[in-house]
């Protein structure tokens, strides 16, 4: 039920945390990964490294997620080298981290750009290399429906794509392709490093988790590896949180 053998699988934002985790656990049940990054080469060369000890094949494509144009060259890309695409992971992500009454419309757009429009983007140029029984899958944050400090442009972005995310949901379900949303918990990436309350952030979260620990990354990926998998065949338009049960306590 996990085999992704022959499946190719692109994961934007695939150099680190997240991404990375996700690319490889593919890589451990049988896909072959494009790893898409724009400033991190060095990381997104060692995600590579770890798919390619699995023995599979590995592309790192830089693109910015958020240009037309670099989508578009992406794809040009995969469908050279791999001719198909089975599996889309919309993971990449950025914002500003200020208070709401602080924002630029720069501000504002970048998010929404880079976190949101980014998706359809992808989905619109990437389509064609797709067939029947492919899977779309975006990352989300519990940010989308819950008021963070400083967190305004991702929170309301990612509310943004969970929403894009059911509205591709109805489209493409008559063309077989399965579309859902993950929603991570706390998670200790390097992302997280640029709130300034990072520390008091995680002892909250691991001391609200029911289940007692942080999210890893390895427990984003082994949802969208379930996704992947034909167990999750008539999963469509919906948000998966994995977060400990942190969710539930309000």
């Amino acid at each position: 039920m996990f085999d992704l053998q022959g499946k190719k699988a692109l994961i934007t934002g695939g150099s680190r945390g997240i991404g990375r985790a996700i690319a490889i656990r593919l890589a451990e049940y049988g896909a072959d990964v494009v790893v898409n990054y724009v400033r991190h080469k060095k990381d997104a060369r060692q995600t590579a490294d770890e798919v390619e000890k699995l023995g599979r094949k590995c592309l790192l494509v830089k693109a910015n997620v958020a240009n037309g144009g670099d989508v578009r060259e992406m794809f040009e890309i995969i469908g050279s080298e791999f001719g198909q695409l089975d599996i889309l992971v919309s993971n990449a992500a950025s914002g500003v981290l200020k208070p709401a009454l602080e924002l630029t419309e720069r501000h504002w757009n970048w998010a929404m750009d880079i976190n949101a429009r980014a998706l359809l983007t992808l989905v619109q140029q990437g389509l064609p290399l797709m067939k029947r029984g492919s899977r779309i899958i975006a990352v989300s944050s519990l940010g989308s429906v819950r008021a963070i400090e400083n967190y305004t442009t991702v929170g309301a972005s990612k509310a943004a794509l969970e929403s894009l995310v059911r509205h591709l949901a109805v489209e493409l379900g008559s063309l077989g392709i399965n579309v859902n949303t993950i929603s991570a918990g706390a998670v200790d990436t390097d992302a997280l490093k640029h709130f300034p309350n990072r520390d008091e952030i995680l002892k909250a979260a691991t001391e609200r988790t029911p289940l007692g620990r942080l999210t890893t990354p390895q427990d984003v990926a082994d949802i969208a590896l379930f996704l992947c998998s034909e167990l999750s065949a008539m999963i469509q338009g919906q948000i998966i949180t994995v977060d400990g049960g942190y969710a539930i306590r309000g």
